[in-house]
């Protein structure tokens, strides 16, 4: 017998479900991004995104819950696009890139953190997940541990890489030298001290790598 036009048109649960996540995150990026933590809500994520309340409460326990969820998949997305590549070639990891040219890698993974920080889709959910693990530090230590900690440890395997090369100075402390390069961008970042631009993560790469070379 010939197949049923119902059993052909029959709809596909998991691609509703996941457009209604794609959905939910968008909307969740797009207000926190708008109004702030704050006042970003699970009714007004549900009404942005055109679904049920009990929909959101259904896979997410808080809005924390949501909004972290929704930087993460974010972010995963942008390294995604960046088309870097493991140690074994697989398309759309973190891991800084071995050349074998410390110095160009890491202006390479600076200044694409320089573009992304100063991408409004990123600089606002950021900042408002930022100053929110401030005040909330359950929230504070659940975006570290799984956004912030994962990146930092692509720098700190990096540096690791060098040191065994001779490229490092072997006394010095992986996550320290990580800290020299990124926490003065940040600092320019959430502060806006001064323009964020790529001549700066530039000078950053040449004057840590000089207090970080290998002692004679």
């Amino acid at each position: 017998m010939p197949e049923t036009g119902s059993a052909k048109t029959a709809p596909d649960a998991s691609r509703r479900s996941e457009r209604s996540r794609r959905a939910i995150f968008d909307a969740a990026l797009a207000l926190v991004s708008e109004t702030g933590y704050a006042k970003t809500t699970i009714e007004g994520i549900a009404a942005r995104a055109g679904v049920g309340k009990q929909t959101i409460y259904r896979w997410w326990p808080s809005k924390a819950a949501v909004l972290l969820d929704a930087f993460l998949d974010l972010a995963a997305r942008a390294n995604e696009a960046s088309g870097w590549k493991d140690a074994h070639g697989g398309e759309g990891a973190s891991e800084i890139p071995d050349t074998g040219d410390l110095a160009a890698d890491l202006k390479t993974v600076l200044r694409a953190t320089v573009d992304e920080l100063a991408d409004p889709a990123f600089d606002g959910p950021t900042r408002a997940l930022a100053a929110e693990g401030v005040v909330d530090p359950e929230l504070g230590a659940r975006f570290t541990e799984a956004l912030l900690e994962p990146q930092l440890q692509y720098y700190v395997r990096r540096i690791e890489a060098a040191q065994a090369k001779g490229d490092i100075d072997p006394a010095v402390d992986p996550r320290v030298a990580v800290e020299l390069l990124v926490g003065p961008l940040h600092h320019r970042w959430i502060h806006r001290t001064l323009p964020l631009t790529h001549a700066y993560a530039d000078t950053l790469v040449d004057l840590a790598l000089r207090g970080l070379a290998p002692r004679p």
